[in-house]
């Protein structure tokens, strides 16, 4: 198993190192440490949790021309995992995905597991960088007042439709802390949460000329 997760490591590794969304490999080596510290602390399986917190955006459409292609690549990244736990892994990576926040919810301990790892990552400190660099790569701008917030998204228009960096905390990052699965994950996610509160005050104070 070791070895089969070298493997993975090093091809998610070369393949994502230059990714310039904020979905690089140090986002996908933070979500795997996250991955271990809640399967650990939930008892999950961890060679799953593990390796599909490595190949979880493989198959987004942020990397892959598209989700079919995408799990093509990943299944045969996967060929050497028993089927079962190779089915699993695919399952994990097709469902945890925010894409608006009107999926269902996740249905295994180690697809929270990793759902939860992935989630931590969007928040904090390292979340608001990351919002910035997305926003940057797909030429939103940082805040536009007259924009408004957008709610009830299908996955089409939480992708392509007009938005902000700062938008995009109401949309979806305030929302994560109460989306988390595990104890594990909802313990982790409390400080991050109030770090983005924190840091939105201070933004619309001095937006607004009062800071």
């Amino acid at each position: 198993m070791n070895e089969i997760v070298s493997t993975i490591t090093h091809y998610v590794k070369q393949k994502l190192e230059n990714e310039g969304s904020g979905h690089d490999w140090h986002h996908i080596e933070r979500v795997v440490q996250h991955a271990e510290v809640i399967a650990k602390a939930e008892g999950a399986n961890d060679f799953v949790c593990i390796v599909a917190a490595l190949v979880h955006d493989l198959a987004d459409d942020k990397i892959a021309p598209s989700e079919a292609e995408g799990l093509k690549e990943v299944e045969r990244l996967l060929e050497d995992v028993n089927r079962e736990e190779r089915e699993h892994i695919i399952e994990i990576i097709s469902s945890i995905s925010f894409k608006g926040g009107n999926r269902p919810p996740v249905t295994t301990l180690e697809a929270q597991v990793v759902q939860d790892a992935d989630r931590l990552d969007a928040i904090g400190a390292i979340g608001i960088a990351r919002t910035f660099v997305y926003a940057g790569a797909k030429g939103d701008l940082i805040h536009d007042p007259s924009i408004t917030v957008r709610d009830n998204m299908t996955p089409e228009t939480y992708r392509s439709g007009q938005s902000t960096a700062i938008n995009h905390f109401y949309e979806k990052l305030l929302h994560l802390k109460e989306l988390m699965n595990t104890t594990k994950g909802k313990e982790l996610a409390q400080q991050r949460h109030k770090f983005m509160e924190h840091f939105l005050n201070q933004f619309h104070d001095e937006w607004a000329g009062r800071k």
